[in-house]
């Protein structure tokens, strides 16, 4: 997880690298060296490092100086140019971005090479990273910012202070990134299913089972033109399916209402007026007629004319009778 090291104390060699680079042309002078590098070491004395009493810690000053001598240049210069050039892609893994660092400074700065310093120049590289990252996730919109962050793994009180976030802000996103997390693990999962069919195939199954439109081209790795395709074919489809249904709704409402009143024959005409006129002497509310003219499978027209037009039954009865 990405933290922030601001608190963390410096290597002696980095430090001995930052004073010289503040020095002028005067302060390197013949006459003027000894005294600068007395002067770096009581400095370093002060911040805590025992440099001016200590052989070895002092030697290190000395080679240092030499060394800046020697090149005509200090060593952070030439880092520092290096860090300044660095983008995100370079840094994306921060171990093959030291490598490369090492690799091209220490040609000219041996000292860079030494296995002890590589940790400290992974340490800065990961600083840079996490600046780079932080610069950019300020400048997305809405919540991409929090989730770019998020998703390269910066601890959470990182995010909340340079973003200026609450935690139940950050906890929100998290959760919403679960879910998205969880919603690609079910996405690839229905891919699976469909894996060696076309890619009209693959869409359709993921549409059938609801996964969003953005998903489907990320995860599919489809054109757009595939999904507008499967979703007018699917929109037809949906309209014949619609339509069958109606029809088999209308027909099934037609074979419930019974036959026709010209299609029912003479003596079954006779039998139906005379179970209605039971029915009507039992009731004469039209909810209670319907019903058991309905469990008496009485037609759907002799009901009707039942309840609405009583005296045609008899119209009806004499044609049957001839």
């Amino acid at each position: 997880m990405m933290t922030s090291d601001a608190t963390e104390k410096k290597p002696l060699w980095l430090l001995i690298e930052e004073n010289i680079l503040e020095l002028d042309s005067q302060d390197i002078s013949g006459e003027n060296l000894e005294a600068s590098i007395q002067r770096i070491a009581g400095e370093l004395d002060n911040s805590g490092y025992n440099v001016s009493r200590h052989g070895g810690n002092m030697l290190q000053l000395r080679w240092a100086m030499d060394e800046m001598l020697k090149v005509g240049r200090p060593l952070m210069k030439d880092f520092n140019t290096a860090m300044v050039a660095l983008t995100l892609e370079d840094v994306a893994d921060p171990y093959f971005a030291t490598n490369n660092i090492i690799g091209d400074i220490g040609k000219t700065w041996p000292k860079l090479k030494e296995s002890e310093r590589r940790p400290d120049v992974i340490r800065i590289v990961e600083k840079k990273k996490l600046d780079l990252l932080i610069a950019k996730a300020k400048g997305l919109p809405d919540d991409d910012g929090i989730r770019l962050l998020n998703e390269e793994q910066v601890a959470p009180e990182v995010i909340t202070k340079v973003l200026d976030i609450t935690g139940e802000k950050l906890e929100q996103v998290n959760i919403e990134m679960k879910k998205e997390r969880a919603e690609r693990t079910r996405a690839a999962i229905l891919l699976e299913a469909v894996k060696g069919k076309s890619n009209e195939e693959k869409v359709k199954h993921l549409f059938t089972n609801n996964v969003s439109e953005k998903l489907i081209i990320e995860m599919a790795k489809v054109d757009p033109d595939v999904i507008n395709g499967v979703k007018q074919a699917m929109e037809a489809e949906l309209k014949e399916k619609q339509r069958l249904e109606e029809e088999a709704a209308a027909r099934k409402k037609k074979e419930a209402g019974g036959p026709l009143l010209e299609e029912i024959p003479a003596d079954e005409m006779l039998e139906y007026i005379e179970a209605i006129r039971e029915i009507m002497e039992f009731s004469d509310k039209e909810k209670e007629i319907r019903v058991m003219c309905e469990q008496s499978s009485i037609p759907m027209g002799l009901v009707d004319i039942a309840v609405s037009e009583p005296d045609r039954l008899d119209e009806l009865e004499k044609v049957a009778e001839g």
